[in-house]
């Protein structure tokens, strides 16, 4: 047997059985590489279809056609979170019938967020949508009726923040939900574990969210509503007042430079 065969310490036989094993492994790499990039390439269609188009629908498709190939993706879970509320957002709620599929759509939502943190304790924006979710069923059966949906709110965007300082949305929803909470009186709200929350403290994470992106109309538009709320209308109109120079990038920025303007007219009596 020739010389080089015997460092493999087997035959002829065995040499070609490692030789022909050898293209199998080199097709599954491409092949995971493959859907790799097929995984970035939905996500990045996802998103564009989300955050330019506002088209929530063909973005879901192009995130569970992802999914399809990485189940266990915590990116493409928080992304499908998303979507399940920003389309539960638009559907109709008049009917018995209605409110039911919008609540199950958000509660999809919450579903698919809770999946994201647990196969990624690390991921700041599975937090914070998981938050969004737990926000949405909470304002959906009523604050005040849901109220562990609330806690768990505002304890995941103190944890999507630990984890990441820069992430502008768990800044801001923190500030919605202190703003919710603080419709009641703390003495109301205290007995039930809630009288952390101020407008006060409101403010500082809108502030905090705008500072990371200035750009972005509904935190400036929050904002402003929360300085109303506490008689501090020069800060409110300095909010207000930018509005409708900044660009579209939610697809409710139309009716809130509405109400934007509503305000501002308001805020000539004060």
């Amino acid at each position: 047997m020739p010389e080089k065969f015997r460092v493999w310490g087997g035959s002829a036989h065995s040499f070609a059985v490692i030789v022909a094993l050898a293209f199998p492994v080199t097709s599954y790499c491409q092949t995971v590489s493959l859907d790799t990039g097929n995984i970035s390439r939905l996500i990045a269609e996802g998103d564009d279809l989300a955050l330019k188009l506002f088209d929530n629908q063909k973005a879901l498709e192009k995130f569970q056609d992802a999914l399809a190939l990485a189940p266990s993706d915590d990116e493409v879970l928080w992304r499908i979170s998303r979507c399940y509320v920003d389309i539960g957002e638009h559907l109709p709620s008049t009917t018995e019938a209605e409110k039911e599929k919008q609540l199950a759509t958000y509660e999809k939502s919450l579903d698919f967020a809770e999946k994201a943190v647990s196969l990624n304790p690390k991921n700041s924006m599975a937090y914070t949508r998981r938050a969004i979710a737990n926000g949405r069923i909470a304002l959906f059966k009523g604050v005040w009726s849901a109220l562990d949906y609330v806690k768990q709110a505002k304890m995941d965007c103190e944890k999507g923040i630990e984890l990441d300082s820069s992430n502008n949305a768990a800044y801001y929803v923190l500030g919605r939900t202190h703003a919710k909470v603080s419709e009641k009186p703390r003495i109301v709200r205290w007995p039930l574990g809630l009288g952390w929350a101020s407008v006060e403290d409101a403010t500082t994470n809108y502030e905090k969210a705008i500072l990371l992106r200035p750009d972005f109309i509904m935190y400036r538009l929050d904002a402003a509503r929360a300085y109303i709320d506490l008689d501090e209308y020069d800060k409110a109109r300095e909010h207000l007042s930018v509005i409708s120079l900044l660009p579209t990038q939610d697809e409710d920025d139309d009716q809130f430079r509405r109400e934007s303007k509503v305000l501002l007219e308001m805020l000539k009596q004060k």
